[in-house]
């Protein structure tokens, strides 16, 4: 018997990929646009000031097959763009956390944090 763990995070990827996503545009500078699949998403977090107060904000994620971005791209960089549903939003990063993370323990779905930059 293989790995039930691992077949049922699959299946709900093809679930996920399937059913919840948006065709988004993925840019960056100097490369040719990929037009993808992707799951709109968003991040809590907080920040401490100089003065010690805390400010909540969020930012848009982006759920984004690895092996749907990687032809192009690899891995996502901070400045790249992503177009959907007629904004544009900018991969940036998070306080700490770096501008992207792996969504599932086996790595086969991109959690991107992005800016909301207004129309595209």
């Amino acid at each position: 018997m293989g790995d039930l763990l691992r077949q049922g995070g699959q299946w709900l990827e093809q679930q996920r990929t399937a059913h919840m996503t948006s065709p988004v545009v993925y840019r960056r500078a100097g490369r040719a646009d990929a037009e993808l699949q992707a799951t709109f998403g968003r991040t809590e977090y907080e920040v401490e000031d100089e003065y010690g107060i805390r400010v909540g904000a969020q930012v848009i994620d982006f759920l984004i097959l690895a092996d749907d971005l990687s032809p192009t791209f690899d891995e996502p960089e901070a400045g790249d763009q992503i177009v959907a549903d007629g904004r544009l939003y900018e991969v940036m990063p998070l306080s700490g956390q770096g501008h992207w993370r792996w969504s599932d323990p086996y790595r086969t779905t991109m959690r991107i944090h992005t800016k909301d930059m207004g129309q595209a």
